[in-house]
């Protein structure tokens, strides 16, 4: 036998790659182009949500997001608190609606699904991590303060704390 060649080796046809990115809320089939969401009116189109319009024959389906939202299973939490949240909520919950709103126009699965009141300040939650992600960072570059990340790659879930 050769060396190097001991032992058991896996042939490729047998081998099992672990999935980079595992969502639950995504389609597990393509879906056809001009499949529209009945909850929002997002359409479906090469291969990706937007907010063209689509005729009234189309197929429908649920987008990731409006699955999200019913389901009440958040993709990305931040939690915004501190001495200066207090002082400015209106302004800082102004730019989280930006953020939302700039995001939401290019990418309907991104959106806020709840602001709602917690200790010391706000919880928002999101449909995408990439949203909550640019959401802490819009608050950073604007106000400075403390900002930290917790990735769960398994779970495909982001927690972002800022304070100030």
């Amino acid at each position: 036998m050769k060396a190097g060649r001991q032992g058991f080796r896996m042939l490729r046809r047998e081998q099992l790659l672990p999935e980079l990115v595992h969502d639950s809320y995504r389609s597990r089939r393509k879906l056809s182009d001009m499949t529209r969401c009945p909850d929002c009116g997002a359409v479906y189109i090469d291969g990706r949500w937007t907010w063209q319009g689509a005729p009234a024959d189309t197929a429908e389906e649920r987008c990731p997001a409006c699955h999200r939202v019913r389901d009440r299973f958040p993709a990305g939490f931040v939690s915004i608190g501190g001495k200066f949240f207090s002082s400015h909520r209106e302004e800082i919950l102004g730019r989280v609606a930006n953020c939302e709103r700039e995001a939401k126009h290019d990418r309907p699965v991104e959106r806020i699904m709840a602001i709602e009141d917690a200790e010391g300040g706000v919880l928002v939650t999101t449909t995408d991590p990439h949203l909550a992600r640019r959401i802490g960072e819009a608050l950073y570059d604007a106000y400075k303060g403390d900002l930290a990340y917790h990735y769960n790659k398994q779970d495909n879930l982001l927690r972002v704390a800022w304070q100030r």
